[in-house]
Formats: structure tokens, sequence, C-alpha cells
């Protein structure tokens, strides 16, 4: 049965860009499973699964619902425990767990400074009002003096990120040999990035970047299919 995946997107439903959804679409792919996404806007997260969750993913599985990237993960490991594992062991999710946790604190705030006023102009009409009144009662000011800042921040915040550069300079993933979820929990932030805003975050001589680049082209390149913002 083909499980159902509601992805957030704004005017073009081909354009997929939010980082939690794209965790949610990497851990389907590689578990091999069959899935359908359902273009979802912000506007419409409240009739998702008869307003299961605020916010997407939300995946329908047979005859169960589940919300939030970090749940279906783990769903997806309990659930096809015969198909590739996302986790390696509960070692492993605690680890995934911590790089959640670090991406959320360390990469997400700067990015949403550098992109968020690229997203205000992916939605549709209808969705303008709402993601500026929302965002900038959450931000604190315009959307356009949030991102006037980013070029400020930007040298720290690729300073931020020498833990990770540092582990990839001497192993290909996160979870080793090969890819695990602590993986699409990262690309996902990048990936958010790539498909919503031209705004370069990382140098192409970046071990990230190179790291990055592997991701987009893993599972017939899934993530590559869909463009970057130009």
């Amino acid at each position: 049965m083909t499980i159902l995946l509601y992805d957030l997107v704004g005017r073009d439903e081909k354009l997929p860009y939010s980082p939690h959804c794209w965790k949610a679409k990497m851990a389907l792919a590689h578990k091999g499973l069959a899935f359908e996404t359902l273009p979802t806007r912000f506007l419409d997260i409240a009739q998702v699964e008869n307003g299961l969750s605020k916010t997407v993913p939300v995946i329908r599985d047979g005859d169960r619902a589940v919300a939030d990237s970090f749940a279906i993960a783990l769903h997806l490991e309990g659930a096809y425990p015969d198909r590739p594992t996302l986790f390696g062991g509960e070692g492993g999710k605690a680890m995934a767990r911590f790089v959640e946790r670090w991406t959320q604190i360390t990469m997400h705030p700067f990015i949403t400074t550098a992109i968020v006023f690229d997203i205000f102009q992916m939605q549709d009409e209808r969705n303008v009002p709402y993601f500026r009144s929302s965002r900038e009662a959450r931000l604190g000011k315009r959307l356009e003096d949030v991102s006037a800042a980013r070029d400020a921040g930007l040298g720290a915040f690729r300073a931020s990120l020498e833990p990770l550069r540092s582990t990839l300079s001497y192993q290909p993933y996160l979870g080793g040999h090969s890819p695990l979820f602590a993986d699409y929990i990262v690309f996902g932030a990048l990936q958010w990035a790539r498909v919503s805003s031209p705004y370069s975050l990382l140098d192409h001589d970046d071990p990230i970047d190179e790291w990055f680049r592997r991701c987009l082209g893993l599972f017939g390149g899934l993530g590559a299919g869909v463009p970057a913002a130009a």
C-alpha cells in the first residue's frame, strides 16, 4: 500500500521546501517504501487528517496517521524492520536526537534569517498575509529587515558548522560509510535553503557541501530532482 505524505509547498506545487518534510521523504526512500506526496499549504494544514497536527509532515500509512518527522522515522523503523535501518539501533536513535537538537539550535535560526523573505515570496496569494503576520510576530521585525542581516551573520554561521565539517572530513556520512536518519536531519535544513533561496550558505569547497551533493544524489536523485532556487 502506498504511503501518503502531506508535503509543504508554496505557490508552486513542484517546489516542496520544508526541512521536516524532506527528512520524512528521505526516510521513506531509505526504507524503499512507495509513497505519494500531497501538496499542502500553510492554511490547509488544519484540515490534514482531521486536524491531527499544526505542522507537516504527516503521513497516512494504512490505518495509521503519524505527525512529526522524527516520529515518522520511528514509526517506519518499527513498522518495517526488515528494510534498511534508519538508526542502526538504540544508540543511533539517541545520536539522531542529538543531531536534531543541534541542527535546530545551530542551523535553523540563521537559515531562517537568510531565507525567510524568499519563502514569503514563494507563497500563493491566500497564504501571503498569514505568512507575513505569523513570521513577523515570531521574529519581531519586518521580513525584509530580517533577511537584510544575513550577510553579517554568514561567517559566524559557517564557523558554527565546524563539528559537522570535521566529522565529514574523515567519513562520507554522519552514519559512517552510508547515511542514516541523522544525515537526513541535516540534509533537510540545507535542502530547505537550496529550494527556497539562491543565497549561498556554504563555500563550494566545503566538505559539508560535498556531503550535501552526495545526499542530493541518493535514491535516484530524489533531492536533486527538485530544482534549486535561481
